[in-house]
């Protein structure tokens, strides 16, 4: 198991799981909001269509596709 940062709260996950997964096992189905407001989150969970993105150490990324390391830092645009 690692450590991660996520909205300011620690997680702990398995080493190389998504992140889309650590976040969804961690009850958070909402990563951001369009710019209407409304939710998105996990869609596609391939990459495409980037509903799931988060920003992680400063770089916006896809959480489907990003594993989980430890140390990192994850910030959500939920609102």
């Amino acid at each position: 198991m690692i450590e991660l940062t996520v909205d300011g709260t620690p997680l702990q996950a398995p080493a190389g799981q998504s992140l889309a997964a650590v976040l969804i096992t961690a009850g958070q189905t909402v990563l951001r909001s369009s710019p209407s407001g409304t939710p998105r989150g996990l869609f596609c969970g391939i990459g495409v269509c980037q509903e799931c993105r988060v920003v992680v150490d400063g770089v916006v990324t896809r959480a489907c596709v990003t594993p989980a390391v430890a140390g990192m830092t994850v910030t959500t645009g939920r609102t």
